[in-house]
């Protein structure tokens, strides 16, 4: 099993808006968190001796299981960083096939940081979520010749 389920409830990017106003839990969100997991969980769980999960970094609220590995795309020949956490089971880690040295964020940070200063690198203008969960075909490929028959 290679599994790429839903994080748009369990990812860490996510987990400012379980607490919208400061200290307040958003309960609809974090319901929605909950069956995120318990989906999660199937194949965390499920009776197959080699199971990969692909997911970004979880918020820590829902105690997700620890992964085992965290990959980026320049690491397999893609001009950009997307902290991709990987659960595995039965599998090697993945090794990295072409690491690049200059790239930019996948996913924009925003324009200021954590300091509230601007940003050097802001990254890509990618707002819609299908383009932003994207696998990069270098991940891609070097899951099937890695991992496969």
């Amino acid at each position: 099993i290679i599994a790429f389920p839903p994080c748009t409830y369990i990812s860490n990017a996510g987990a400012a808006r379980l607490y919208p106003k400061k200290g307040v839990l958003n309960e609809e969100r974090y319901q929605k968190g909950l069956q995120g997991k318990d989906f999660f969980m199937k194949f965390y769980n499920a009776n197959c001796p080699k199971i990969v999960i692909e997911n970004p970094t979880p918020t820590l609220v829902f105690g997700m299981p620890k992964y085992d590995q965290v990959i980026q795309p320049y690491e397999y020949g893609h001009p950009f960083s997307k902290r991709t956490c990987l659960w595995l089971k039965g599998v090697p880690k993945l090794h990295p096939t072409n690491v690049l040295t200059e790239y930019v964020s996948w996913v924009s940070g925003g324009s200021k940081d954590s300091k509230g200063l601007p940003r050097k690198n802001k990254g890509t203008k990618i707002r819609d979520s299908v383009r932003r969960s994207k696998t990069f075909q270098g991940i891609a490929d070097a899951m099937a010749n890695q991992w496969g028959v």
